[in-house]
């Protein structure tokens, strides 16, 4: 590829100009700031790293906006598991593979170069194994090849409808692994993604609901050097059950009885008392946000001030993926902390500090950190995935530095985003993926089916 060249950049010490970039096999070879544009640069006005988003349920994309119709109780997130369980008992591997391409170019589209998809629809319809047991992990593997989107793939353990070993119920018949099946789905996963450049794989115990303790430990040893991720403490009925089962919260639980450090993603961790927010912070472990499905589900708001005082790590997720955005998630993330607090830039870090900055900067950081990349970001040695801004939108107009990240973040909306790079290959141009008509095609023909 040709030789980028940025008239401002955002690099890991900070904003540099007339920044020139070398790409050798997908990976960024050299950054030199204060340089010239050469003739045979490739130049663009303003560059920043791509994101992950390290929690995603891609299939859920294709029921997006189909719950939002009140029952005759109250409408909670159980109601809405219910919308998600027959939506998913309906889809074919090649459905899966549809709806994950179209949500992955638009995730490309929105400024996300990296996925941790923690996949849990690993069955038939009848619950039978397929005869490839990552069959459907197959088809996430496809949809990010073709897409380009980085790949953390993150086979789900979902044994129990509830805390303390109870049966499955028929809903989740897709989605249950004996032990031994568990273990032959997560080798099948790893030869699918071992031609899949720059692709890991790490495990995720679904949540101390659908996970006993000891079948937690027996599958800890299945992610080996990869990530582990566990849904926990998302709702109060969750909170409420766990103190019922072990007379501990779900948080606290793990903390003292699984190996939490920095290899673990603890995904929303909405619900904790203070103790446990700072003790989440010293583990090591990162806090796996998803403010936008976090207020779709009703969940509630993650104590980021206290986590963040506590020198906690988070990154953010697109989860149900009802909204696709990094702009989207950052700012729900801060707008919520800000109505609890009734206080405005309530995550910068401190006076002076932009906020846009903070959150950009920890979200980089702790994606990274939970989806087991060492290095991010416009330097030498990182994935090459960056992501240019249109300088000519008028909420960018005229920014410079930080300022560029809080008119990006708190008031573009979605037609900022110009270019972007994922793995060194050029994949959205003037903010349209490469595969977007396609894939919508196929995605719209794949609802209409499953809605019929």
């Amino acid at each position: 590829m040709p030789t980028l060249h940025f008239a401002s950049a955002l690099l890991p010490p900070g904003w540099a100009d007339d920044v020139q970039v070398e790409v050798t096999d997908q990976t960024i070879a050299k950054v030199t700031a204060g340089l010239a544009p050469g003739p045979r640069d490739e130049r663009h006005r303003l560059a920043i790293p791509g994101i992950a988003s390290l929690h995603s349920h891609a299939f859920q994309r294709g029921m997006a906006g189909l719950a939002e119709t009140r029952g005759n109780s109250a409408d909670t997130f159980w109601t809405w598991r219910e919308t998600m369980y027959r939506f998913a008992l309906e889809m074919t591997p090649e459905d899966i593979e549809a709806v994950a391409t179209l949500l992955y170019a638009e995730m490309l589209e929105q400024g996300y170069t990296r996925v941790g998809e923690f996949h849990y629809l690993h069955h038939d319809h009848n619950g039978t194994p397929y005869a490839n047991p990552a069959e459907m992990a197959t088809r996430i593997v496809r949809a990010a090849e073709i897409t380009g989107i980085g790949l953390t793939l993150l086979p789900s353990f979902y044994a129990h409808s509830s805390f303390g070993g109870a049966a499955p119920h028929a809903g989740q018949r897709r989605f249950i692994c004996s032990i031994d099946q568990f273990a032959k789905l997560t080798d099948a996963t790893r030869r699918a993604v071992h031609a899949l450049p720059g692709a890991n794989v790490g495990i995720a115990p679904h949540s101390l609901r659908a996970v006993t303790p000891d079948e937690l430990a027996a599958i800890a040893p299945l992610a080996e050097a990869g990530p582990v991720h566990i849904h926990a403490a998302e709702q109060i009925k969750e909170v409420e059950e766990c103190i019922a089962w072990s007379g501990r919260r779900p948080v606290e639980w793990l903390l003292e009885h699984a190996p939490v450090d920095q290899r673990w993603c603890l995904i929303h961790a909405t619900h904790m008392i203070d103790t446990e927010t700072t003790a989440l912070a010293r583990s090591g472990a990162v806090a796996g946000l998803c403010p936008v499905t976090e207020a779709s589900l009703g969940d509630g708001i993650f104590p980021a001030r206290e986590f963040l005082d506590a020198c906690g790590h988070f990154g953010i997720g697109t989860d149900s993926n009802v909204l696709v955005g990094v702009t989207d998630e950052l700012r729900q993330l801060e707008y919520g902390q800000r109505l609890k607090h009734r206080e405005r830039n309530v995550l910068s870090g401190g006076p002076g500090l932009s906020t846009g900055r903070a959150l950009f900067d920890t979200a980089l950081s702790g994606g990274a950190q939970a989806l087991a990349q060492p290095t991010v970001g416009i330097q030498a040695g990182a994935r090459a995935d960056i992501v240019t801004l249109d300088a000519a939108h008028p909420s960018l107009a005229g920014r410079r530095g930080d300022a560029i990240l809080d008119g990006w973040i708190f008031a573009a909306g979605k037609g900022a985003i110009d270019t972007v790079w994922a793995g060194g290959t050029k994949i959205v141009e003037g903010g349209r993926h490469r595969l977007r008509e396609s894939a919508r095609n196929t995605f719209n023909n794949t609802v209409r089916r499953l809605m019929a």
